[in-house]
């Protein structure tokens, strides 16, 4: 379905410019929603960011999300209260699991963005970004932290994800734009021809070269 992420980028920046957004920030979620979202920030001659979230795992099953937490100036975390129980995760457990993936969101921004300074989306038209979504657990979680900070509309824009994701959606978004909502959908990888994982150096190098 795309070739990669920049070329997938491309195409979702065409639609996306049709919105006539105004005022518009681009937030990556990094690290492959950045080749994606720089194609829009240059098409949109938008400013761009990033929105940090980290998974917060359950005990003995790191892939399964109890929750989330996000970047910004008073950090959100996000607990799912029925998985927390079922899967024993303490309130003990999941304040060190918050720490710990703070420290983390707080390195990669260092290594990402360092002194770079941030556009303030208060009163602004946020669009976040990734490369697709399975859940939207994390693309959730990202919009409420953009909600907190004051954002006038908030868009979420990917280039394919399935249909029922993106229903639970609606009620989080002011708009959703998907350029493909396969079903049976397989996975975010299975539409890209290269669908590598990106290093931390490819995307500081990627953002370094943006200029609006």
């Amino acid at each position: 379905m795309f070739l990669n992420r920049v070329e997938a980028g491309q195409r979702l920046a065409d639609l996306v410019a049709t919105r006539n957004l105004p005022s518009p920030i681009v937030y990556a979620l990094p690290r492959g929603g950045v080749p994606v979202a720089l194609e829009i920030a240059r098409r949109l001659n938008a400013p761009i960011d990033l929105v940090l979230v980290r998974k917060i795992g359950a005990p003995g099953s790191p892939e399964l999300a109890v929750g989330a937490v996000t970047d910004g100036a008073a950090a959100l975390t996000i607990i799912n209260p029925d998985v927390a129980r079922l899967t024993g995760a303490s309130a003990a457990f999941l304040e060190e699991a918050r720490a710990r993936e703070l420290a983390e969101i707080e390195r990669r921004r260092e290594i990402y963005l360092g002194d770079r300074p941030r556009p303030d989306p208060r009163g602004r038209t946020a669009i976040i970004v990734d490369d697709g979504l399975a859940t939207g657990a994390t693309a959730r979680a990202a919009g409420k932290a953009l909600r907190a900070q004051g954002v006038e509309r908030l868009v979420l824009a990917v280039p394919v994800a399935p249909p029922d994701a993106l229903a639970l959606l609606a009620d989080e978004f002011d708009d959703v734009v998907c350029l493909e909502q396969p079903e049976p959908f397989y996975g975010v990888g299975a539409w890209y021809q290269d669908f590598h994982q990106l290093s931390d150096a490819e995307v500081v190098a990627a953002l370094r070269g943006f200029h609006a």
